[in-house]
This record gives C-alpha cells, sequence and structure tokens, in this order.
C-alpha cells in the first residue's frame, strides 16, 4: 500500500487541483507564520488570521479528500 506522501508526489505530478489547493496551503502557511512573527495584531488582523487558518484547514480536507480518492480509485482498480 503506498504511504500518503508518494500518492501526494503522484498527484502533484497529475492533478492540477491537488496542485494549485497545497501550492495555496502553502502560501498561506507563510503568509500566517509571518503575522504569528507579529507582537501585536489589530482587531481586523487577528480576524484575519482566523480567517486564514480556516482556509488552511479547508484546503487541507481537501488535500486529505484527494489523496483518499486516489487511494481509492487504486483499490477499485486493482480488485478488477
Amino acid at each position: 500500500m503506498m504511504t500518503d506522501e508518494r500518492i501526494a508526489e503522484l498527484l502533484r505530478a497529475s492533478n492540477v487541483e491537488f496542485r494549485k489547493t497545497e501550492d495555496e496551503h502553502h502560501r498561506l502557511d507563510a503568509e500566517l507564520a509571518g503575522m504569528h512573527k507579529r507582537h501585536v495584531l489589530t482587531p481586523q488582523e487577528e480576524v484575519q488570521v482566523k480567517q486564514m487558518h480556516k482556509e488552511k484547514l479547508a484546503m487541507k480536507d481537501t488535500i486529505a479528500k484527494l489523496i483518499r480518492a486516489y487511494r481509492d480509485q487504486q483499490a477499485h482498480s486493482a480488485t478488477h
């Protein structure tokens, strides 16, 4: 059985949605890291950080869904 990381490698090479979602996830991660380095955030920035965390989590869910779908497809192909 392939690991999630191996499936992610395959999807990066073959699936545009996976690649875009992962790229956006990494972009948000970097942006959040920059925000967390600041000592004080305005209330608006705090709301923005919370929204970015929600978006990042949704992207992580999408990535996991795509990996699961790939694994299910491979399992289905192996049985037929």
